[in-house]
């Protein structure tokens, strides 16, 4: 029986640990994948952490992680098969058995979001990607496209402009959502360029990417652009499907929970980009550990 158990190794995991030891909780921290982190691992570089400028994704989710064992943080690789809430007890059904807890802490994440569209699945890691760090070194000089708006796109397309010949940005508006500071540096690049007002109906090739329809979203005409790969960055979805009727969710799946951390299951908290909240960067992440396990220290204290 631990006092917590946390779900998910991301940013927000990993701090809820790091303050769950110092706390002196009995915790258990169980991520899926081999090495924790979550999303930032797949990050070029991140620049607004502060007191850590510039630095590596790969290495800030190593840090992170690094922190938590040195805390004393117990670690379990295995694949979370749902949850049960036994009052008192909340019970964690894994692949590797079932699991005991006075408290968990629901840091699971979230995934790309991805088109629908035909062709997308098919050719997935045939110049289908969601993350261009991970797969951009094999476009070098050819032309890839990147499909989106946000930070996330334009991080994309900035980073890939470094090694393409060319590369498109594609966005369903007139204007991108990103930050000014983004954009400025977006607007810059000579083989950069914005194809307004455009979605991707399809996405075309026999053996490998090789073009994309796309429609115009004023007059909805028609068109096919040649590349050579696209990078899908159109936002990103919850890991609560396995949560969703232990604790009450918004319509698009995230956990309600405030600034506490606090949801509508009592001894249940949500942390990190699980839970609905305005801003989901990696200093958002990791307060939300903090606050979570404040509040799973006042629950267990009757407070």
């Amino acid at each position: 029986m631990y006092d917590l158990i946390i779900i998910g190794a991301g940013p927000a995991g990993l701090s809820a640990a790091v303050y769950g030891k110092r706390a002196g909780l009995d915790l258990l921290v169980i991520e899926k994948n081999p090495m924790g982190g979550g999303q930032v691992l797949n990050t070029y570089e991140v620049d607004n952490y502060l007191g850590l400028p510039g630095i590596n994704g790969f290495d800030m989710g190593q840090k992170f992680q690094d922190h938590a064992r040195a805390a004393g943080a117990e670690f379990l690789e295995t694949e979370v098969n749902g949850v049960e809430d036994g009052g008192d007890v909340k019970i964690v059904h894994t692949a590797k058995g079932d699991l005991e807890a006075r408290t968990l802490i629901l840091a699971a994440g979230a995934h790309h979001a991805h088109l629908n569209v035909p062709g997308e699945e098919r050719l997935a890691g045939k110049g289908v990607s969601y993350c261009a760090t991970c797969d951009g070194a094999f476009f070098r000089k050819k032309t890839a496209a990147v499909v989106g708006g946000g930070d996330v796109a334009v991080e994309d397309a900035v980073f890939l402009a470094r090694f393409c010949e060319k590369v498109y940005v594609i966005h369903r508006r007139d204007s991108l959502r990103a930050a000014r500071s983004l954009q400025d540096r977006l607007f810059a690049l000579p083989n950069v360029e914005i194809v307004w007002n455009h979605v991707v109906k399809e996405i075309r090739g026999e053996s490998k990417v090789e073009h994309l329809v796309l429609e115009n979203t004023v007059s909805h005409e028609g068109r096919e652009l040649s590349v050579d790969g696209v990078f899908i960055a159109v936002g990103i979805q919850p890991d609560t499907e396995l949560f969703r009727e232990l604790t009450e969710c918004d319509p698009s799946g995230y956990i309600l929970a405030g600034e506490d951390c606090v949801t509508s299951c009592p001894g249940i908290f949500a942390a990190g980009d699980a839970r609905r909240k305005q801003l989901r960067q990696i200093i958002t992440a990791v307060a939300d550990g903090a606050n979570a396990v404040d509040s799973v220290g006042k629950y267990l204290a009757g407070v």
